[in-house]
């Protein structure tokens, strides 16, 4: 008997590819991305330096990667993207921005996880907006669940950071359970934090204030 496939936390949608995110998808891939290996990853040798590690999980079109990238030059990231057309889009804004210290892993953020990060290589890690999967009976597609979280603290080095933030207040108060629920975690606030400055407001989050959401942040640290 066959084992069942894993449960995903997103649909691959093959969606429309611009010309300026096809053109930077052929061309800049070979240089900003990483190919995904079933072995931990040299980040160092990559980047060329010893810097703060930050692992983004989803980026998107790649708007708030960028632009964190841009504001903190003395860290280095990791996006985590599976959709080609954002792939393109973040290729694009790391072209044209001449960002050095951004980097994207085209494939599935859980084998990534497993695969290519050692335990404690990880100074933090952004989930910013992942798929609510409001229908109840999709909740068990949803990304950050017990066993996900204990994968990243595996990943996170003492006193790294997890910060996750959405729109959906269900999924708040299940990403705030969940979190708390992991003893290697440690709120850094009473239930949500403010929103720390290094998160810029996006697009897609003011559309959703406009339409009367709240977005709420949840940061968390890794003890020892």
């Amino acid at each position: 008997m066959s084992a069942h496939p894993p449960i995903r936390s997103y649909v691959l949608r093959q969606g429309h590819f611009s010309n300026a995110q096809r053109l930077a998808y052929d061309t800049l891939l070979p240089q900003y991305g990483i190919p995904f290996s079933e072995e931990p990853v040299d980040l160092e040798q990559i980047f060329g330096r010893i810097a703060p590690r930050i692992l983004e999980i989803g980026s998107g079109m790649g708007e708030t990667t960028a632009e964190i990238a841009r504001q903190h030059p003395e860290k280095d990231f990791v996006a985590i993207e599976v959709h080609a057309p954002g792939i393109g889009s973040l290729l694009d804004r790391i072209g044209k921005q001449a960002l050095t210290n951004l980097r994207i892993i085209p494939h599935d953020a859980k084998l990534v996880l497993q695969q290519m990060f050692a335990d404690a290589s990880l100074d933090g890690v952004h989930i910013f907006f992942p798929d609510p999967w409001p229908k109840a009976r999709h909740h068990k597609r949803r990304l950050i669940q017990p066993d996900f979280v204990s994968l990243l603290c595996d990943r996170l080095k003492p006193g790294g950071y997890l910060h996750a933030a959405t729109d959906w207040e269900d999924y708040a108060i299940h990403i705030l359970q969940v979190l708390s629920s992991e003893k290697r975690l440690a709120n850094t606030t009473t239930d949500y934090a403010v929103r720390p400055a290094y998160r810029p407001l996006t697009k897609f989050e003011q559309r959703g204030v406009k339409l009367g959401h709240t977005i709420r942040d949840i940061i968390f640290t890794r003890i020892a």
